[in-house]
């Protein structure tokens, strides 16, 4: 976007010290600062009459110096003037500031912004801003802050950034004129210091249609490289000795999941699909039979997942499905020592091992395969398209299966998975009992410990989580607290482990290592435990301060328990008294059904940050909102579909910003062979 983008740091005004706390935000270059848009406005435009002003309103309004009051110097010094728009009167203070005072001059008109307090003398507004009447931006910019650096810091060093900088036009001018959107010098200057509201809307528009464009050609120009003939060479396989070996008869979705992936695997293109099922719906078992499918065609097979505990539990899981077959599964993690690793990669090349299962430590340079002919990925949004890449690039092109359990409203799935295939998983093996889930307050305390100990003492275990690790300024409950309160109040007698994020990583695999060998019988958690961690024996999940989670969040988190045969419990605990927490809770108690409550967490978030693209492995978005723009998503799809059936690898004139856009959102375009 700038021609010649420079550091942070060569625009007047800002040194070294500036850039430090620039560089908190994310901001290194001057393109940095300038796409670092506002999070909201003051809009001096939208002016209220002084008299109709609520006690307690923040709003902007008008009004002329009418008196200026003689200073009060005490500890604070206190600096005040009367208003006046005509409809009524306004006392404006201002403390420790002169400057504001001795600026204002009698029988002027200003525009304020700012919280009105009423009494019964007169209106009064306390360190309000304000600018002159006639002041040439009455739209303020408001940007997200750190310490040091103030939203009039930030505006004005944005100010110098556009009057000091080329700005270069990327988008095609033929796609400019079709989608109707104003230049891209025009939407910055307009998203920082809008003429009008309208303008801003306009801005706003162009800058999102542009991110969502170069994410939805990049994802399906992605797709199309995949679409390159495979290496892997496979033939089809009789699948009834790894079906008739299990111990439980696969559903009817996870049989047709398999159909779906051999059909793909079948065939000269690598398989790209993606693997979505609900929490415990058995996407493991359809990478299992993946697996052998792969073995018998003599391939390798590597599994990614993004922790050493859940590495280990899938490395267990498969070698369960499949040792008993004949085929080798192997762990590759970061934990183990230099020699374990060292053995495990020779027999990794050397072919002597089938499964290999792992965490980042497979994309290692040095992690070589004899013949890779699958990748799978789970929680595929733990992963970015670039670590996928990079597990594939250990093959010829080898088939790619990503797993996820994180449930996706439907209306987004085009967008979000727009480099894969989809196959679902909507049934859940047959003995599996919905799991009861109640919203209760804190009163419920003790009667909640009876039941944990009820179960315990039946050999159960249970579950607790908190939203924090440590007491803080915060109320809400605090897992490293209420482990020492428990352990030796209502649970003395009793095991009780504690689990958060900051554990070294061999003390959480030893607290998960006791809990499912039931040695330890109540878990105090943080959302550590959220995502995959299998204990069939723990039937009991108290969530405290459920108003902390979101919805999906709280789906997966309830997933941990409901893993065996046994009738399961999970108790949301929440003394909000708010109607967006009910709701929540309410969908909660009312459905086990992840996608309904993804859809139904899409509609009370509304236009919030609903996903945190970073979880879904895309790259980062600067403005676009997924919830929000559907609309221009649905635009961008139409005119990606043409613009890359016209010119599938952006090579022409045209689309030479386009091609440029998309090599920069996807780290370099080295995965298009751009490079």
């Amino acid at each position: 976007m700038i021609k010649n983008n420079n550091d942070i740091t060569y625009l007047r005004g800002v040194g070294e010290k500036k850039a430090k706390m620039y560089a908190k935000l994310g901001i290194g270059t001057i393109e940095d600062l300038l796409c670092y848009y506002p999070k909201d406005y003051i809009d001096f435009t939208d002016l209220k009459n002084i008299c109709e002003i609520e006690d307690g309103e923040s709003c902007a309004f008008k009004g002329t110096v009418t008196k200026k009051l003689r200073p009060h110097i005490g500890r604070v010094a206190v600096y005040q003037v009367a208003v006046s728009d005509g409809t009524d009167d306004m006392l404006v203070t201002f403390f420790n500031n002169h400057f504001s005072y001795d600026n204002m001059v009698v029988g002027q008109c200003y525009l304020f912004y700012g919280k009105v307090n009423s009494d019964f003398a007169m209106k009064q507004t306390a360190s309000p801003l304000f600018i002159a009447e006639n002041a040439e931006h009455a739209i303020m910019p408001k940007y997200s802050l750190t310490k040091g650096l103030s939203s009039n810091m930030i505006a004005a060093n944005v100010r110098t950034a556009l009057a000091s900088c080329e700005t270069e036009e990327l988008l095609p001018e033929y796609l400019s004129e079709a989608a109707g959107l104003m230049s891209i010098r025009e939407a910055v200057r307009n998203i920082h210091f809008p003429e009008s509201m309208e303008r801003q809307r306009e801005a706003k528009r162009r800058l999102v249609f542009e991110e969502l464009l170069v994410l939805q050609l990049g994802l399906s120009m992605l797709k199309s490289k995949n679409k390159s003939k495979s290496g892997v060479k496979a033939a089809a396989v009789d699948m009834e000795p790894f079906y008739g070996s299990l111990p439980f008869a696969p559903t009817g979705a996870q049989k047709r999941a398999v159909e779906e992936c051999i059909g793909d695997m079948l065939g000269e293109l690598p398989m790209n699909r993606l693997l979505q099922g609900d929490v415990g719906s058995g996407k493991t078992l359809v990478a299992a039979a993946m697996m052998y499918f792969m073995a018998q065609n003599g391939y390798q097979s590597s599994l990614m997942a993004p922790t050493e505990i859940l590495a280990k539990q899938h490395r267990d899981t498969l070698a369960g499905f499949l040792e008993p077959l004949g085929i080798s599964v192997e762990l590759l993690t970061g934990s183990m020592t230099a020699k374990e690793k060292n053995e495990a990669k020779k027999r990794i090349k050397g072919g002597e091992v089938q499964v290999v299962v792992g965490t980042h430590a497979l994309i290692q340079k040095d992690v070589e395969f004899a013949g890779l002919g699958l990748t799978v990925t789970d929680e595929q949004h733990r992963f970015g398209v670039a670590q996928r890449a990079e597990l594939q690039a250990k093959g010829q092109c080898p088939h790619s299966l990503v797993m996820s359990a994180t449930p996706i409203p439907r209306t987004l799935a085009l967008m979000i998975y727009a480099d894969l295939d989809i196959s679902v998983l909507d049934e859940m093996p047959k003995g599996r009992l919905p799991i009861r889930t109640y919203g209760v307050d804190s009163s419920f305390h003790q009667r909640l410990y009876r039941f944990i100990i009820k179960y315990v003492k039946e050999g159960y275990q249970a579950y607790i989580v908190c939203p924090l690790i440590e007491e803080g300024a915060s109320e809400k409950t605090a897992a490293t607290a209420y482990f020492e309160e428990l352990k030796s109040g209502y649970f003395a007698g009793i095991s009780v482990g504690l689990l958060h994020g900051k554990m070294k990583q061999a003390e959480k695999d030893a607290v998960m290592t006791d809990f499912k060998a039931n040695r330890v019988s109540v878990l105090i958690s943080t959302t550590v435990i959220e995502v995959g961690v299998d204990v069939p024996n723990a039937v009991v999940m108290i969530i405290e301060n459920a108003e902390q989670f979101g919805l999906s969040q709280l789906h997966q988190l309830r997933g941990r328990v409901g893993r065996g045969n046994t009738q399961s419990h999970c108790i949301l605990v929440s003394d909000s008294k708010s109607a967006y927490t009910k709701a929540r809770i309410d969908t909660m108690v009312a459905t086990c059904n992840g996608f309904e409550i993804a859809d139904k967490d899409l509609e009370l978030r509304g236009p919030g940050d609903f996903f945190g693209y970073a979880q879904h492995g895309l790259p980062p978005m600067k403005i676009a909102n997924m919830t929000e723009d559907m609309e221009t998503i649905r635009e961008v799809q139409r005119y990606s579909a043409e613009i890359l059936k016209d010119d599938p690898k952006l090579t022409r004139e045209k689309n030479k910003g386009l091609r440029t856009l998309t090599a920069r959102l996807f780290r370099g375009g080295d995965n298009f062979g751009y490079n």
